[in-house]
C-alpha cells in the first residue's frame, strides 16, 4: 500500500488511503475535500524537502474540542498556585487519495454530495447525546468553593475572611480595587492580596473546576 508523509500544523503524519487522523484545526466544513501539498515522502521517494507534484487529499469529517487538559503551576516558597484548563480544537480527516505527478483530486463535489446527509445527521445526534447529560447533571454540591485553595490562605486567614463576610472563591474573584483596599486595611493583610494575586488565583480555580465539571 502506498503511503505518504505530510506536514500540517507544524507536525508530520504518515498516512495511507482510508486512514483517519486528527490534526490541528483546518478552516473548512465537514464534508469538504481538503488537500495537503507539503508532502515530504511518497513510498520510497523522499522530497528535498518536498516531493515535487505530490498531493494528498482528504475528506474533513469533523472539528471539535478535545478533553480538558488541566495545567497546574506552583512557585516554591512563594505560596503561589495556579490552575487552568485548556481544550484544544482538532480536525478529524479521512485520507482519500495520494497523488503524484501534479494530478488533482478526483473526489470533489461527488464526495460532498454523498456525505451531505450523513453530515447533516451528525449534529442532531450530538445535540441529543449532549442534552441528556444536562438533564441529569451532577449536583452543584460537588463544586467545593473553598477559599483555602488560594495559595497562602490557611485556617487562620480563612477565619479572618469569614468574620468579614468572605466565605467563597466567587466573592474574591468579583473583588474590585476598592474591595482589595478595604479588606487589606480592615484585616491588616499588608498588601498580600495583590502580592499573592488572590483575585487571579480565585478566577483560575473557578475556571479550572468549571472546565473539569
Amino acid at each position: 500500500m502506498t503511503f505518504a508523509v505530510i506536514k500540517t500544523g507544524g507536525k508530520q503524519y504518515k498516512v495511507a488511503a482510508d486512514d483517519v487522523i486528527k490534526i490541528e484545526k483546518l478552516d473548512a466544513q465537514a464534508g469538504d475535500i481538503v488537500t495537503f501539498d507539503q508532502v515530504l515522502m511518497v513510498g520510497d521517494t523522499v522530497g528535498a524537502p518536498l516531493v515535487e507534484g505530490a498531493l494528498v487529499a482528504a475528506e474533513l469529517l469533523e472539528t471539535k474540542k478535545q478533553k480538558t487538559v488541566i495545567i497546574f503551576k506552583k512557585r516554591r516558597r512563594h505560596n503561589s498556585r495556579r490552575r487552568n484548563g485548556h481544550r484544544q480544537l482538532l480536525t478529524t480527516v479521512r485520507i482519500t487519495e495520494i497523488l503524484t505527478g501534479g494530478k488533482k483530486p478526483s473526489v470533489k463535489a461527488a464526495a460532498k454530495a454523498d456525505k451531505s446527509e450523513a453530515v447533516a445527521e451528525k449534529p442532531a445526534k450530538k445535540a441529543e447525546t449532549k442534552a441528556a447529560p444536562k438533564a441529569d447533571a451532577a449536583p452543584a454540591g460537588e463544586f467545593k468553593d473553598d477559599v483555602k485553595l488560594i495559595g497562602g490562605v490557611g485556617p487562620a486567614l480563612e477565619k479572618k475572611l469569614a468574620a468579614a463576610g468572605i466565605t467563597s472563591l466567587k466573592q474574591i474573584a468579583d473583588w474590585t480595587a476598592e474591595d482589595v483596599a478595604k479588606f487589606d486595611e480592615e484585616l491588616n493583610f499588608k498588601g498580600r492580596i495583590e502580592r499573592e494575586e488572590w483575585i487571579a488565583q480565585a478566577k483560575d480555580l473557578i475556571a479550572g473546576k468549571a472546565g473539569k465539571e
